[in-house]
């Protein structure tokens, strides 16, 4: 899924008669899933792909909230939302243009007041750090490098920024992978503010204040994550890291995926203190495979791959315990 919000607003939100022209916030990014919607159109793909505009994002991410809701009582399977919201400068609030950077917003443990089992699971093996969310970050960073790479791809672990939230949020909450871009520097004159010139400053959503330019980088950089995605197969499932004995190797196994035309597995590593991928290794059409690396040094997960070479989202692990109380000395 991509989106983008077509509503507005000026300083004050219960304003209903103020001129709110909302170019940037959010009309990029409602221009983005257009744009890509009309592309896409014209290519057949294994997966269906939602190209949503939705309304009610500043009055309470409503829209969104309603298509999460009912996609989650539907049993929908979102493998990927991906957000599109203030996408549409390059300029700082000094005028500095950087239209190379787009930032990328990954919420790392479910927010919430309680931890389900298997979060708690993740934790006990310090897998906070690769939640859906930010495992869909790594995927997209990876194709922005491959096919875009003269756009970076600035992952953030967070949900959003602090007094800020994007459609993306309502997916989280239903247990969704979603992940929100925004660009690199944001001028606030130009957001939420009544259009007006005060001591010179003009304030307001103008389309002025958008760099076309950068916008067609950051559309860009969404079409390379979603062609990505939607020709990838889908994410490997029942993955687990046996610890089942005191050894230097790795051992992971997963059940097989439903493709018919799967190339095979890769299992891939990095370091506990490392954000990205450093490491991988193609193992075949197997589903338990080893890697000559101790389970205490690296955060392993596992991808699948397609015939062309297409990967899917990385599953993290969870553990294949030993029932023997000797490992626990």
């Amino acid at each position: 899924m991509i989106s983008g919000h077509y509503d507005s607003m000026c300083t004050n939100v219960m304003n209903s008669e103020c001129d709110a022209p909302g170019a940037n916030d959010d009309a990029s990014g409602t221009a983005v899933a257009m744009e890509l919607a009309c592309t896409f159109s014209k290519t057949r793909f294994p997966v269906t792909i939602v190209f949503m505009t939705v309304a009610g994002e500043e009055q309470g991410l409503l829209g969104a909230a309603h298509w999460a809701k009912v996609a989650r009582e539907k049993s929908i399977d979102v493998e990927a939302m991906i957000t599109n919201d203030i996408v549409g400068n390059a300029h700082d609030e000094n005028g500095k243009r950087d239209a190379s950077t787009i930032r990328l917003f990954a919420e790392g443990v479910p927010a919430g007041k309680e931890i389900s089992d298997e979060w708690q699971l993740r934790l006990e093996t310090a897998g906070e750090n690769d939640s859906p969310a930010r495992e869909l970050a790594r995927a997209i960073r990876d194709a922005a490098q491959r096919y875009v790479p003269e756009m970076t791809v600035k992952v953030v672990y967070r949900r959003d920024r602090y007094l800020r939230g994007g459609d993306h949020i309502p997916f989280l909450t239903q247990g969704y992978p979603a992940v929100r871009f925004t660009e690199a520097h944001e001028d606030f004159h130009h957001q939420h503010q009544d259009v007006r010139v005060v001591d010179g400053v003009q304030y307001g959503d103008l389309p002025e204040f958008v760099d076309f330019q950068y916008l067609a980088s950051v559309a860009r950089v969404n079409a390379a994550a979603l062609a990505s995605l939607a020709r990838a197969p889908s994410l490997p499932t029942g993955v687990r890291i046996e610890t089942l004995r005191l050894e230097n190797q790795t051992t992971l196994s997963w059940l097989a995926n439903p493709e018919a035309d799967l190339a095979g597995y890769e299992i891939v590593w990095r370091d506990t203190t490392s954000p990205f991928w450093q490491g991988a290794q193609f193992v075949g059409n197997v589903t338990r495979a080893a890697v000559p690396l101790s389970k205490d040094d690296y955060i392993f997960s596992v991808r699948a791959v397609g015939s062309k070479g297409e990967r899917s989202l990385a599953t993290y692990p969870l553990q294949l315990r030993s029932p023997l109380p000797t490992l626990l000395k």
